[in-house]
């Protein structure tokens, strides 16, 4: 049985098209909005295991609608070496790591924009090893949060792809992370039948959002997304600041 009513359920689906809307063209965004919904509702326990399995929905469908521009190669790179440690941190199911951690990812978050435009210019660009080890990094912090898809977005710049390969590559990444992040929920306990039903139908309800988001980006043109994604980045990085220091 769901774990809420048939209004709150249209909100949290209305919320999740949204988010998904905005994640296809920004590169996140679910993970930061639907927090503040699903709590008063479900409990702060149960967040990250119901955002975890609706993100298998809503990513596949901007892998389906971004397809053509799919990194494979990129991808599998950095979502294998992000898998120990997605593990590791649903396992614990963590916080982000505090007020200080927070704080250092936000900052570094906003200073990442002007140094990546500047390592556009001189074309200097993340290799293998450094993308193995970004990812590495980013399955530490993933494992046991909701809203980190800002981190893998800055990753994905750093290595030199942009506009729609951004958008397809980080989606890619994600589906494979979510699988292990709602498995190894699943095996702890922290899924419940309703909580199970509830995520489906959040991720039904977003799964649409990567089709209309990428007519909007692709009128956007490569150039003009590229700058949304930087400024996705910039505000992501403020929001953390603010949420460590406030």
């Amino acid at each position: 049985m769901l774990p809420v009513g048939p209004e709150a359920l249209i909100l949290v689906a209305l919320v999740a098209f949204g988010a998904s809307l905005l994640g296809g063209v920004a590169g996140y965004g679910t993970g930061l909005i639907l927090p503040p919904i699903l709590v008063p509702l479900i409990g702060a326990e149960a967040v990250v295991p119901v955002i975890g399995l609706s993100s298998l929905f809503t990513n596949a469908g901007r892998v389906l609608a971004y397809r053509p521009w799919l990194d494979r190669g990129t991808a599998l790179r950095i979502g294998l070496a992000a898998l120990p440690g997605t593990v590791l941190g649903a396992w614990g199911f963590s916080a982000l790591g505090g007020r200080g951690a927070a704080l250092v990812i936000g900052s570094t978050l906003v200073v990442l924009v002007p140094l990546r435009r500047w390592a556009r210019r001189v074309d200097w660009r993340l290799g293998p090893t450094g993308m193995a080890a970004a990812g590495a990094g980013y399955g530490a912090v993933v494992g046991g949060t909701s809203g980190s898809g800002v981190i893998l977005l800055t990753i994905l710049l750093a290595t030199g792809l942009s506009g729609p390969a951004v958008i397809a590559t980080d989606a890619a990444i994600s589906i494979g992370l979510a699988t292990v992040k709602t498995l190894t929920f699943a095996a702890a306990g922290a899924l419940s039948p309703g909580l199970i039903l509830l995520a489906l139908a959040i991720g039904g309800a977003g799964f649409p959002g990567g089709f209309v988001a990428k007519r909007l980006a692709l009128r956007m043109g490569d150039g003009a997304q590229t700058a949304i994604l930087d400024g996705a980045v910039s505000v992501g990085g403020l929001l953390l600041v603010w949420q460590a220091l406030r």
